[in-house]
């Protein structure tokens, strides 16, 4: 009987053993469970708190890649100058420039060149691109800037420059107009018709009532502005009319300065184009050069601001 009972109580007490050591190895497991799921909920809590500041700072300064910029020859320092000044606090930003005549750039651009910016050295070349220009002078409806971009950038001067030493002694516009109807006179590079600074040397032969057909003898062509700047520069011309800022940069005198009634405003329009291969940072550099320090750049070499 008493064995009964102590073999009964064994087995009392083997259960409640092993009822503990069952609620002993539940507890561990709920533990675990629970130390789970905060570890993940951290992570992921702190790396949505880092994914947001990491995208602000680069809105804020992370622009990158390649910005494609056409701009007329005569912006070639001082463009070039202020790309340095962005790329500097912009180090992932590649800004690669593409120095013509307006027109040639102009042309590029209508035959699918990639390009984010396009500075013109005369109206007539960004309207020829821009659908809300007249349509007289968009003759072929072309539709490539985009317009809420477009703004007057600066103005520039048509000079009347000469070789070092002034060899023909040529001091005004007023004199050139008469020496250029003298066959063999003097010698004048200009732009070509297509260049925006040829046509203002133009409009300047038209105010003198002066046919340029028929003083062909007396001139020379540039595709550019560089190229009739160097004419002068190499005295291989008498004279050349140019920009003044051409002039100052390759350190040449000018003797005479065209007036607004001799050949108009000398505007160069700046915008960014709706194909844009890089908005964001074309974006970005486009509203630099409206900036003071970019203006002080301008400003060194005889460019009026106007932006």
């Amino acid at each position: 009987m008493k064995k009964s009972i102590t073999k009964v109580l064994a087995l009392v007490l083997a259960l409640v053993f092993c009822a503990g050591v069952m609620a002993a190895c539940g507890n561990s497991s709920g533990e675990t469970t629970t130390a789970a799921p905060e570890t993940t909920t951290t992570k992921a809590a702190e790396t949505t708190t880092a994914a947001p500041e990491t995208t602000a700072e680069e809105t804020e300064a992370g622009l990158s890649g390649d910005v494609i910029v056409f701009a007329a020859a005569s912006m070639k320092e001082t463009l070039t100058e202020i790309g340095e000044v962005f790329t500097q606090d912009n180090p992932d930003v590649n800004l690669i420039f593409t120095f013509d005549s307006s027109g040639t750039l102009k042309t590029q651009i209508e035959e699918g060149a990639d390009c984010d910016i396009f500075i013109s050295a005369g109206q007539k070349q960004m309207n020829q691109l821009d659908i809300e220009a007249d349509p007289s002078v968009n003759t072929d409806g072309l539709d490539f800037v985009d317009t809420a971009t477009r703004f007057n950038l600066l103005e520039n001067k048509v000079v009347l420059a000469v070789p070092d030493g002034n060899p023909k002694e040529i001091e005004s516009f007023d004199q050139l107009a008469e020496l250029l109807v003298e066959d063999g006179a003097v010698m004048m590079a200009m732009g070509n018709e297509d260049v925006p600074v040829g046509q203002y040397t133009q409009k300047i032969l038209a105010y003198y009532n002066i046919d340029e057909t028929a003083i062909s003898g007396n001139i020379t062509y540039g595709s550019n502005v560089k190229e009739v700047t160097t004419q002068v520069s190499e005295a291989t011309v008498d004279c050349g009319v140019v920009y003044a800022t051409d002039a100052f940069s390759a350190g040449l005198e000018w003797v005479d300065e065209a007036t607004k009634d001799m050949c108009g405003q000398i505007i160069y329009p700046a915008a960014m184009l709706k194909e844009a291969p890089n908005p964001e940072a074309a974006a970005a550099f486009l509203e630099f050069i409206k900036s003071d320090e970019a203006s002080e750049i301008l400003e060194s070499v005889g460019f009026t601001p106007l932006s």
